[in-house]
Formats: structure tokens, sequence, C-alpha cells
């Protein structure tokens, strides 16, 4: 098989262990059915083991390098698009035919703005099972008043619920990360619309954490603290609370007042 090196200015760590298949496969609830998007296949390990489950994988890579060993280790299987791109810049949801499952071994360095935009533009994807960093896949459901609270915990709780977690060893990549991973599974949930500029309140709301959230509003150029404390009096909170203190489904009562 064709050997490549690992990029470290594309974060590239392979997963190599194909034990882990099996506890991917029972997370992400794989059916043959489904059209599954994988990206990052690195050198085609999760991209095969998809591809002889389920119906489609559209497999999406930025590192054109590892065409001739993607290639060869699909060797048969018609049922895999290979895309190249950056995943954060192409259409994805144009892709025909269209995921209805995301399933990756996310490229860290920007696991999570793919996380956000596949819930926000990708409507036909209901549920995820990706492989993050252990921190960050403690940050997407993460309870209000904790450490790990913030703007992306409120975003994906917003959109979705946890249905699996899986902590997994560094000894599964090539090369090992000098981080922690884990598999998060989750799965979209329906909900009324939300304002158009709910994300611009929840990120200026925890872009300043040392500031209370009215000055962290103001600071993001998102509303006066005057307006922003008024606002938050009236969802029953003192005017200087802090952002991680508000519940996902506040912050859209907030931003509802804010915008009106």
């Amino acid at each position: 098989m064709t050997r490549v090196a690992p990029k470290k200015t594309l974060g590239q760590h392979f997963l190599i262990d194909r034990n882990l298949l099996g506890v991917i496969d029972r997370l992400a609830g794989l059916r043959r059915e489904d059209v599954v998007l994988e990206i990052g296949p690195g050198l085609g390990v999760l991209t095969t083991f998809l591809a002889d489950r389920v119906a489609h994988v559209q497999a999406v890579e930025l590192d054109r390098s590892l065409d001739a060993p993607l290639r060869e280790a699909l060797a048969g299987r018609a049922n895999v698009d290979l895309v190249y791109g950056d995943a954060l810049a192409l259409d994805l949801a144009a892709l025909d035919p269209a995921p209805d499952k995301l399933v990756s071994n996310l490229p860290y360095n920007v696991a999570t703005p793919l996380v956000v935009e596949s819930l926000t533009s990708l409507p036909t994807v209901g549920s995820w099972c990706v492989m993050v960093q252990r921190e960050v896949a403690d940050r997407f459901f993460a309870e209000p008043r904790t450490k790990a609270y913030g703007a992306v915990s409120v975003i994906i709780r917003l959109n979705a619920r946890r249905t699996g977690f899986h902590p997994v060893s560094r000894t599964v990549f090539r090369p090992p990360p000098n981080v922690d991973s884990a598999l998060v599974a989750f799965e979209r949930v329906p909900g009324p619309p939300r304002p158009a500029g709910l994300a611009r309140v929840v990120s200026g709301g925890f872009a300043h954490r040392r500031k209370t959230l009215a000055n962290s509003l103001e600071l993001s150029g998102v509303a006066t603290r005057e307006r922003a404390a008024a606002a938050l009096t009236e969802l029953g909170h003192e005017a200087n609370v802090r952002a991680e203190a508000l519940e996902p489904a506040e912050f859209v009562e907030l931003a509802e007042r804010l915008l009106r």
C-alpha cells in the first residue's frame, strides 16, 4: 500500500486501529440505507468500513496527495465519492446524494467550526458520530456554570442531544496526538425557528468571559450595556450576570429581545 507521511500543517492524525470501528458502528447506528458524509478520510480506514455498510459515502478530503492511497484502499467500491477541497468552503449542501449522517475522524484544528457549520447548513444530516479532542467533546454538551460551557455548547445543545460518548486512546492514530480524544455521537432535535442573529448574540456574550454578559455584548458591538441589562432583567436575571449562567434557551429569549 502507498505510504504517506501525515502533514503537521494540516493537523493530520490517521486512524490506524480497526478495533475502534465497531464502536463507531454502534454509536453511529449505521444502516444499509444511510448516506454518510465523512470529512477527512485520511488513508481510508474508516471510509472502507463505511462503504461496506451503507448505501453511499461522500468523502471530503483537503489533501490531494492522499488521492493514490485512498483510491487504492477503496478499489472496487463504487459507492464512494471522493471530493477534494476545504470542507468549510465547499457547498456541502449540494452533495448528491445528500448525506443523512456525518461520521468522521475530524481534523482537530477545524473540528468545532465543522460541527457548527454542519448543524446550521446541512439540514439533511440528522445524526453525527465524530472523533474530536477530548476537551472539545466535553465542550459540546457542557452544562451552564461550568468551565467548559461556552458559545459552542449553547449552539450545539440548542440543535442536538448527545446519544453516545467513548474515550479514545492516543495509540489508535499515526502519529499519536499530544491530546486525548473521544468519540461523541449526537442527533438533531427539532425546534422552532430561531432569531437570525442568535449566533452573534451567543458569540458576543462569551467573547469577554471575565466581563458581565451585558458588558461583553456591548464590547462585541451587539447591544449597549443598558439595553442588554434591561433585557436580562426581563428574563429574571441580575443585570451583572455572566454568560455562563444562562441556559441555552435563555440565549434565544435574550436574542429575541435584543434583535427585535
